[in-house]
């Protein structure tokens, strides 16, 4: 069975076919840049230029970095302000010829990760949590999606969490992996705190190199990294597109 995910980021969208028996893509993804600035109507028109590449016409997924009700954003995370109270379902649904299904981004990757990765057939509770542009988060109570919890933004010392412990603030700041680590744990056992999860994946493209700064964490839950990596939301995507019938 085959489906359809595109993945909206920041800084770069995405797009693939993905098996979904499998859990794998199918083929190379698309990827193109994030317009700038990232209005909505510029959005739309390359997430309708990656659906109409691959001559796809059925259903499509589409995650959005922010709180989704009814396709509807009500934050807007690492994109233009614009986004708050736009309807991404709608939006996309105009310009291709399939119906849409949306979700946040991290709750994509989640979904996919406890399907056929890091969290499959794993009960309890379980955060995934996404490095990035910002931090992401997904979380599972056996199995089931709480959605949209955006725990990238609970506060540590007195900041958003993703302000100082995500992989663009790595990057930005030109961090060592373990004196980004050391930042991640005081992240994670400020969230452990509230949650008290019995697991915890992390993915995002940084999960690429989890080697360098996974075993560096000393946080009491076990902390393992996506199996599917970067290609999750996309995979998580077109899973929910084909699981979820139109409204």
């Amino acid at each position: 069975m085959q489906g359809f995910g595109v993945d909206i980021g920041g800084s770069g969208i995405k797009g693939c076919l993905v098996d979904l028996d499998a859990g794998r893509l199918i083929g190379e993804r698309l990827r193109i840049e994030t317009p700038q600035p990232s209005l909505p109507g510029s959005v739309f028109d390359v997430v309708a230029r990656i659906v109409d590449s691959f001559g796809w016409s059925e259903r499509v997924g589409v995650t959005f970095p922010g709180v989704l009700k009814s396709g509807i954003a009500h934050t807007a995370a690492n994109v233009d302000e614009s986004w708050l109270g736009t309807d991404l379902a709608a939006g996309v649904a105009e310009r291709i010829p399939g119906t849409v299904e949306t979700l946040n981004d991290a709750d994509a990757a989640g979904l996919a990760e406890m399907r056929y990765g890091a969290g499959r057939d794993r009960n309890g509770v379980v955060l995934m949590l996404t490095f990035g542009t910002g931090i992401g988060s997904a979380l599972f109570v056996d199995g089931r999606l709480v959605p949209n919890t955006e725990f990238g933004h609970i506060q540590v010392d007195g900041e958003d969490g993703e302000s100082r412990a995500s992989a663009a603030a790595r990057e930005r700041e030109e961090l060592s992996y373990p004196d980004w680590a050391l930042r991640v744990d005081r992240y994670l056992d400020v969230l452990e705190g509230s949650v008290w999860p019995d697991l915890i994946i992390v993915g995002g493209g940084v999960s690429k190199k989890a080697h360098k700064w996974v075993p560096l964490l000393s946080t009491r839950t076990p902390v393992v990294p996506a199996e599917l990596q970067n290609d999750a939301g996309i995979v998580g995507a077109a899973l929910a597109a084909a699981e979820h019938t139109p409204a």
